[in-house]
């Protein structure tokens, strides 16, 4: 079945979403959910929105703490326009009737909290539920426009573009698996846009949802636009350590308001890595966890905050507290065991400061996009400043977008693909995937460890590549083939870099150096 639009967002999280509301002032807006409408990596951002709301604060600040985490690979001109764009999205945000926390001190103004890597105070936040709130806000904006259509368990296959040799090649919509009928939809649209997050479950310990599998990413790469910057994957330091929990973060904002990091023997060791201690920027704390559990052969670290006032830790924090008694810990008694875990992809699709990519016709914004930002290393909290931002502005500059002639657009075929009968496949390349890329392309790397990866990555393409074109796709087999896809960007991006840079860290290269400078980009020739 074909179906037209002027906008097709594929994703739901803050910037899909936030897109949708400002595009559907110009034309009807097709939002496509891998699953329930409210099942995004937004939903589960704990600590807030960076944004400069306080006097003593400055725009400046703000922009050389980005800079400097980003290890010289940020774009200034981006940062210094996505500082300045910041307190206008937190305005419209309120407008839209999301609630964050207030200043019980200040009357009519936001509390504002502070994380690792930040100068100031400048997180704005929802308690310790920042996501659940933008979510929630966002999703009862489009929910009451007629402009806007979602479909949940709708996952996109692949990009809709034209097999030719011609300056006009552009991408005229998706293929569309309806997860609940199983059938395959053509979605037809003038700007197809990509919000689909991360691909933090290409690695085996990861605080993002089940649906971040890089399915943008992958889908962009196959179809030949240029892909940046995969070798910087930020792996957050905190993750709660329990043999039953999954992906449980335990956030930032809980060092920023005075936890401290211990080893098992109860040692508070920050300050032997980084003279900022506890609230030295993610990469610099995740690697020195790494370190003390590699020297100790201890499971985990410590976040120990039980010298904080427990009425504090349980008003601004109240929804870790109640996860870590879901696992019998109380947090103003006892410190909560932390390791790291993969969180959040500053690579993606290259883009421009309103969300066009390389292909016309296609579009990129939140996790999804690489905008220069982020550089080597993304500063805490400003991720859902990225997705607000560049998604206005994706979601005023669409306007523009051309009305198409969509006859060149082929519909899907089956051909001789029949149902599979080893779908044990599809669970055992994913297993091993994520297993050699947490013990080769993790935290710290190496050569031979790089090359380990590379021998194994290009073992499975093959067999996911024939397994795809073999048998019927379903969802956990598209993850899959995204999840390789993905992979093997990042492992061909860390190979490139022979250097260590912001999150990336290679014991053979351990200085950074002048001459890699400058952007990791993989373009592949469709």
């Amino acid at each position: 079945m074909r179906i037209e639009c002027d906008y097709l967002v594929i994703g739901a999280g803050v910037a899909g979403l936030t897109f949708a509301t400002y595009a559907s002032r110009y034309g009807r807006v097709i939002v496509l959910c891998k699953t329930a409408a409210d099942e995004s990596a937004t939903r589960h951002a704990q600590g807030g929105i960076a944004s400069v709301l306080d006097i003593e604060d400055s725009f400046e600040a703000h922009v050389e703490d980005t800079l400097r985490a980003g290890r010289g690979l940020c774009r200034r001109d981006v940062v210094e326009l996505c500082v300045h764009e910041g307190p206008k999205c937190i305005r419209e945000l309120q407008e839209l009737g999301a609630q964050f926390t207030g200043d019980p001190s200040r009357p009519g103004t936001l509390d504002l909290g502070r994380e690792g890597g930040h100068s100031a105070r400048r997180i704005v936040h929802a308690a310790d539920a920042t996501g659940q709130e933008l979510v929630r806000a966002l999703l009862a904006s489009v929910r009451s426009s007629p402009n806007i259509e979602l479909l949940e368990h709708h996952m996109a296959i692949d990009l809709i573009v034209p097999y030719k040799e011609s300056a006009q090649r552009r991408c005229l919509g998706a293929y569309v698996l309806d997860k609940k009928s199983d059938q395959v939809h053509s979605i037809l649209a003038r700007a197809t846009v990509l919000a689909t997050g991360g691909a933090g479950k290409a690695y085996l310990y990861t605080s993002n949802p089940d649906v971040s599998t890089g399915d943008g990413v992958a889908m962009a790469y196959r179809r030949g636009a240029r892909i940046a910057n995969m070798e910087f994957f930020q792996f957050h330091p905190t993750l709660l350590y329990h043999p039953t929990a999954k992906g449980e973060l335990i956030s930032e904002a809980l060092r920023g308001e005075g936890a401290i990091l211990r080893s098992a023997l109860g040692r508070a060791f920050m300050t032997d890595y980084d003279s900022a201690g506890d609230l030295a920027p993610r990469d610099v704390v995740a690697r020195a966890i790494d370190a003390e559990l590699k020297r100790s052969g201890a499971s985990c670290v410590f976040l120990d905050a039980t010298h904080l006032p427990a009425d504090f830790l349980l008003e601004r924090f109240p929804n870790i507290a109640r996860r870590c008694a879901d696992y019998d810990i109380d947090m103003t008694k006892q410190p909560i065991p932390v390791v790291p875990g993969a969180h959040y992809m500053c690579g993606g699709v290259l883009t421009d400061v309103d969300g066009r990519s390389s292909l016309p016709g296609m579009w990129a914004i939140g996790e999804t996009a690489c905008t220069g930002l982020h550089g080597a290393n993304r500063l805490a909290s400003n991720s859902l400043l990225e997705g607000l931002v560049f998604a206005h502005r994706a979601g005023r500059a669409v306007e523009q977008a051309p009305r198409l002639d969509f006859a060149e657009a082929a519909d899907w075929q089956v051909g001789d693909a029949v149902p599979s009968n080893e779908s044990v496949v599809v669970t055992q390349d994913w297993t091993e995937i994520r297993r050699y890329m947490s013990n080769f392309v993790g935290i710290v790397r190496s050569d031979r460890r790089l090359q380990r990866a590379r021998r194994r990555q290009d073992m499975l393409l093959e067999e996911i590549s024939d397994y795809y074109w073999k048998y019927h796709v379903t969802s956990d087999l598209l993850e899959l083939r995204n999840i390789a896809t993905v992979a093997d960007l990042i492992i061909q991006s860390a190979q490139r870099r022979k250097e260590s840079r912001g999150l990336h860290y290679n014991e053979d290269h351990t200085a950074e150096s002048v001459a890699a400078a400058t952007d990791t980009i993989l373009e592949r020739y469709a």
